[in-house]
């Protein structure tokens, strides 16, 4: 759009002058050949930048579409057809433009007999190489720096990655000598749980011992204090019921008096 409107203004400009040119006296042969020049120089403008622009355009597609297959995308087949076609028309218009404008400017320059037409018209075919060499060079340049962002990103990605593992793996070593200091405090755990087990159960057995033993010297001892046989018999009632009781933490046997009837009072 920049370029159009350019060129606009220069036409109106060259326009202008060959008015005022024409005004002041300027031969009429001379505003000819000048326009003529102007507008063949307007000319080339256009064809340097409409056709060309398309036909290197559709090879930036076709560069594009090749780049995503090789990396595994899948691009229709319609599509790249469509741009070679279009770039196919666009080499043809173009290089057609120059050939046709340097033949215009040579039959004018036979028609009228002036030898600048003969430089316009080796100036129009020669102008045919321009755009293409210079999108060439460009295509290089852009080449380069793509060839260097693949050689370049690759080690920084690598050294960023390898970076990365190399925290990933000191987080996990600091992680298992956590876990290893947890499993060793479990099992320290455990032990302790285990041997106050053993010891509320050593206990135990000890009172449940000494208990019994208790019972067994009071019954000798209520034996030898009285022949009494029915208070002896309650009272040994009456011990067999708490030795149940501690043994199994329990109540007694209930529904029925343990002490039995009432003996007659000894004095």
């Amino acid at each position: 759009m920049n370029k159009i409107v350019a060129g606009c203004v220069v036409a109106g400009l060259a326009v202008g002058a060959l008015i005022l040119a024409y005004a002041v006296g300027a031969p009429p042969g001379t505003v000819l050949a000048v326009g003529a020049g102007v507008l063949g120089l307007l000319w080339l403008l256009v064809l340097l930048t409409a056709p060309w622009s398309l036909y290197f355009r559709a090879h930036t597609v076709l560069t594009e579409i090749g780049t995503s297959r090789e990396k595994g995308l899948v691009v229709a087949p319609e599509r790249e057809a469509e741009a070679r076609r279009i770039a196919r028309v666009m080499l043809r218009v173009a290089v057609a433009g120059h050939v046709g404008t340097a033949a215009a400017a040579l039959a004018v320059a036979v028609a009228t007999g002036r030898a600048a037409g003969y430089w316009f018209a080796g100036f129009f075919l020669l102008s045919t190489f321009f755009r293409p060499a210079g999108s060439y060079f460009g295509q290089l340049r852009r080449r380069l720096g793509g060839l260097l962002v693949d050689v370049t990103f690759p080690r920084d990605d690598v050294v960023a990655l390898t970076g990365r593992v190399a925290s990933l793996e000191s987080g996990a070593a600091v992680l298992e000598a956590k876990a290893e200091e947890q499993y060793q405090a479990l099992a320290e755990l455990r032990r302790t749980v285990d041997a106050v087990g053993l010891s509320a159960q050593a206990r135990s057995d000890g009172t449940d011992r000494k208990i019994a033993a208790l019972a067994r010297e009071f019954e000798s001892t209520i034996d030898r204090l009285t022949d009494n046989e029915e208070i002896i018999t309650g009272l040994k009632a009456f011990l067999r019921v708490l030795r149940a009781t501690d043994i199994t933490g329990g109540p007694g046997p209930t529904g029925h008096d343990v002490h039995g009837p009432a003996g007659p009072a000894r004095s």
